[in-house]
C-alpha cells in the first residue's frame, strides 16, 4: 500500500536481494532493520517466500531515502513443486525491483554469478538494462589476499554491475557503503510505506516464520524441508492487573498453529518422546514471537501428517505459496 502522508523522503524503491542459499541474505536484512524478522538458518533454502523489510537511510549528502528490501529464496535447482515456486519468486523479484543486488559469499565460485547474469540479462522485466549491485559477504572469514583475489575475479564482469562492495554482515562491516550505493540507484520518489513500519508482513505471517525458524533450529536436516506451518487462529485477550491501586491491562496473544509433515514417521520425530521435541519447538518459537510483539504469547501447536500438503499448487496456496502472484 502506498503511503500518502507528508514525508521528507526524496528517493524510494524496492531493492531485491538475490543470491544462492546460505549467503546471508536474511541475516543482512535483520541487521539493517535491527530485528530478527526474517528466518535465518545455517541450513540451505530456509527462506521460501519473499519478505519486505523497510529501511530508512540518510545519505552522506543528507538525502532521505526509503529502501524497501525484498528478501528472496536462494537461487537453486528447482526439483519439487515448492522449489519451483521459490525459484519463480526470485525471478519475479529480480525482474520487478528498482535495484537488484546480487549477494555472494567471498568463498563462492564465480560461476554462480555468471549463472545469475544469464538469468538477469534474459529477464523481461522493466529493469532489464539497469545495472545491479554486487556484494561479497563473509569477508571477515577471508584473508586479505583471498579477498583481493576474489575481487579481481569479479572485476572481469565490471561492465555489468554498478558497484562491487565487500561486506561482513557478522561484523557490520561496510554496510554504510552498501546503502550509499543503493541510494545512488534509487529512483526519486516519496515514501512508499509508513515510515514507522519495519515490514509489510502481518503479525500472523511473522509468527508463522518464527515457528518455522524453530523447526530449523530444533530438528535434523531433513524434517524442516518436509514440513510447513499454518496458523489456524490468532486472537487477543486482556489480563487485568492491579498495581498500587491502579488497574493495568495487558494483552495476551493466543496463537494456534498446525505443523504439517509429509510422513507419519516425521510427525513422530516432531512430537518426540512424550511430546518433548514439540514442547522445545513451542518454547523457542514463543520466545521469538514475544520478542517481536512485546507481549505475552500463548502458543498452541499440533502436528499433522499429510503426504499431499506440497503435492499440488492448490495445497501449497493454503500455506501462502501462490503461483499466480
Amino acid at each position: 500500500m502506498i503511503f500518502d502522508g507528508q514525508s521528507k523522503i526524496k528517493k524510494a524503491g524496492f531493492v531485491g536481494i538475490i543470491g544462492r542459499p546460505n549467503t546471508g541474505k536474511s541475516s543482512l536484512l535483520n541487521q539493517l532493520v535491527g530485528q530478527n524478522l526474517a528466518l535465518v538458518s545455517h541450513k540451505a533454502n530456509a527462506t521460501r517466500n519473499k519478505m519486505y523489510m523497510i529501511v530508512p537511510y540518510t545519505t552522506r549528502t543528507e538525502i532521505e531515502c526509503q529502501m524497501v528490501f525484498v528478501d528472496t529464496p536462494g537461487i537453486h535447482k528447482a526439483q519439487k513443486l515448492l522449489d519451483q515456486f521459490m525459484f519463480q519468486v526470485a525471478l519475479r523479484v529480480m525482474n520487478e525491483c528498482d535495484v537488484c543486488v546480487f549477494m555472494a559469499s567471498v568463498f563462492d565460485d564465480v560461476r554462480y554469478y555468471e549463472e545469475f547474469l544469464t538469468l538477469y540479462n534474459n529477464s523481461q522485466g522493466p529493469n532489464k538494462k539497469v545495472k545491479h549491485i554486487l556484494i561479497l559477504n563473509k569477508t571477515d572469514l577471508a584473508s586479505p589476499q583471498k579477498l583481493l583475489q576474489k575481487i579481481k575475479e569479479y572485476q572481469v564482469f565490471s561492465d555489468y554491475f554498478a558497484a562491487l562492495v565487500p561486506i561482513s554482515v557478522k561484523r557490520s562491516y561496510n554496510l554504510t557503503e552498501f546503502l550509499e550505493q543503493i541510494a545512488l540507484c534509487l529512483p526519486e520518489s516519496s515514501a512508499l510505506f509508513d515510515e514507522q513500519d519495519l515490514t509489510t508482513h502481518t503479525i500472523r505471517e511473522i509468527s508463522k516464520e518464527m515457528i518455522r525458524q524453530s523447526l530449523f533450529t530444533n530438528l535434523s536436516d531433513e524434517i524442516p524441508y518436509e514440513s510447513d506451518v499454518i496458523l489456524k487462529d490468532f486472537t487477543y485477550t486482556t489480563k487485568q492487573k492491579s498495581r498500587a491501586n491502579k488497574h493495568i491491562s495487558n494483552r495476551i496473544a493466543h496463537i494456534t498453529a498446525a505443523i504439517y509433515t509429509s510422513k507419519e514417521s516425521q510427525k513422530k520425530i516432531v512430537i518426540g518422546k512424550g511430546g518433548s521435541t514439540l514442547k522445545r519447538i513451542g518454547v523457542c518459537a514463543r520466545k521469538s514471537i514475544e520478542e517481536i510483539l512485546g507481549e505475552q504469547v500463548f502458543l498452541y501447536l499440533e502436528v499433522i501428517a499429510d503426504k499431499e500438503w506440497a503435492k499440488n499448487k492448490k495445497n501449497l496456496k493454503n500455506f501462502g505459496y501462490n503461483f499466480d502472484q
